[in-house]
């Protein structure tokens, strides 16, 4: 398993690895660290490399299509693993190092796997460090939509998040019998306990992850000051990390509102508990756009778990849902006027939110839980094993 990610980030990657093993797959994992060289170690029921790659090398990697010092990188790599072990699958994910499991397939008669966690083109696409003069030299839009296509042609096993990223894949000309959906649900046997309190009569509103421009915060924000301004007191608390911080930081201040918005930082999942548990709901704002559209987010199945209202932008996957489940609202993504129109609602009437906390915490073991999709990842590799995908 081939991971552009520092292992312990990755909660997608432990649960697959936690669920091959448990199906009789021997599992190693190919990391990398930006910051030191570990050894190998055993743990976590598989066996784990991180290699130390410089800061240089890791930001070639948007231009790896051009310029291949970031796939020379990993075909070293690989290549001193893969004279201490035999393989039968090689597992890529995402898209960037697809070129490379290819050429282990090729070489050891190897089954490839790709899972995508993103839509990778449409992420380079509106990605900050490719809106540059020389992010637009080194990386063409075009050409990484041309290397998905082909790649995943060449694969054996595509993985997908969700419905609607399946689909996508379906338009590129890929049969059905090689995709598989495997979702970031949640694990619903190892989760954290949680209690809800409330300390504060003003309505609250939560936000937890990354930041960044296509996160939607900003709208958030322009609908609080519309809510201010009809003296309508609405408290934003937001945990999580990210380079468009700073700028939401000065847009609190400009509208006048910073008594409003907090920013806590990153918290650790069970401090982020603790923040949530006084919040009467919790906002999933991501702009719409070709990958947010399809994206299967970790806190959306938490905050269902955790029977926490959800309000959400109209992305696609997150607005199928919503509709579905009945655990909570949705709002057109690229207007503040339509998302202070609800919350002033909800907070008016929050009679309105009782029930969606428990709808949402029903479909979680009723569909939306890892048990299920963990059957479904093993269905699709035990289906590789004995030769029925070719």
């Amino acid at each position: 398993m081939l991971l552009e990610n520092d292992y312990e980030k990755d909660l997608r990657v432990k649960r697959a690895v936690q669920a091959l093993y448990e199906a009789g797959f021997e599992v190693i994992v190919a990391a990398i660290s930006l910051f030191e060289q570990f050894p190998p170690e055993k743990r976590d029921n598989c066996t784990i490399y991180k290699k130390k790659i410089s800061s240089f090398v890791y930001k070639t990697s948007v231009g790896a299509l051009k310029i291949p010092i970031y796939f020379n990188f990993w075909r070293k790599y690989i290549r001193e693993r893969l004279k201490v072990h035999k393989i039968d699958v090689i597992h890529i994910n995402d898209l960037p190092l697809s070129r490379i499991g290819i050429e282990i397939k090729n070489k050891h008669q190897a089954k490839l796997v790709i899972d995508l966690h993103e839509n990778w083109p449409a992420l380079l696409k509106y990605a900050p460090h490719t809106q540059t003069i020389i992010g637009r030299l080194v990386s063409s839009n075009e050409q990484w939509t041309r290397y998905e296509k082909d790649m995943l042609h060449e694969a054996d096993l595509i993985i997908t998040i969700v419905e609607e990223a399946r689909d996508r894949i379906e338009s590129l000309g890929i049969g059905t019998e090689k995709l598989c959906i495997v979702s970031n649900t949640v694990d619903t046997e190892t989760i954290p306990s949680y209690n809800r309190k409330r300390t504060d009569k003003n309505f609250i509103l939560f936000y937890g992850g990354g930041i960044n421009r296509h996160r939607g915060l900003q709208i958030v924000l322009e609908a609080i000051k519309i809510l201010k301004d009809r003296n309508v007191k609405i408290k934003l608390q937001v945990a999580g990390s990210g380079s468009f911080k700073v700028v939401l930081e000065k847009q609190a201040v400009r509208l006048g509102i910073e008594s409003d918005v907090r920013f806590y930082g990153f918290k650790p999942f069970n401090e982020m508990l603790e923040l949530l548990s006084e919040a009467d709901a919790a906002i999933i704002p991501h702009l719409r756009n070709e990958n947010n559209d399809s994206s299967s987010p970790n806190k959306l199945y938490q905050y269902m778990y955790l029977k926490i209202p959800v309000i959400s932008s109209d992305c696609l996957s997150l607005k199928r849902i919503l509709s579905e489940t009945d655990a909570g609202f949705v709002y057109r993504n690229d207007s503040p006027d339509d998302l202070a129109s609800l919350l002033e609602k909800l907070n008016s009437n929050r009679q309105l939110l009782a029930g969606k906390g428990l709808n949402g915490r029903k479909a979680v073991f009723a569909k939306y839980n890892w048990n299920f999709d963990k059957e479904h990842l093993v269905k699709a590799y035990s289906q590789i094993k004995t030769g029925l995908i070719i």
